[in-house]
């Protein structure tokens, strides 16, 4: 079974959303990937952004993050 993909922009973490990677990257049921550029610039210049399987979930906090990230694994799980 695939796991779910979760990248950061580099960009993004320095920005804040490191906490929240590293707090991601210790679930074993996550593939967490960090890039140069996740290519949603506009979102990222505002808010803490983690691609989740190819679409963006946002947060203020990086503890936010977390929960958006598994809030968002929850209602949409890949069949």
């Amino acid at each position: 079974m695939l796991n779910p993909t979760i990248e950061f922009c580099i960009n993004n973490i320095v920005s804040g959303s490191q906490k929240a990677k590293e707090e991601l990257d210790k679930d074993p049921d996550l593939d967490v990937i960090e890039y140069g550029c996740t290519s949603f610039c506009g979102l990222c210049s505002q808010f803490l952004v983690a691609i989740v399987n190819g679409e963006p979930v946002t947060a203020d906090s990086p503890e936010e993050l977390v929960g958006n990230v598994y809030q968002y694994l929850e209602e949409n799980p890949m069949l």
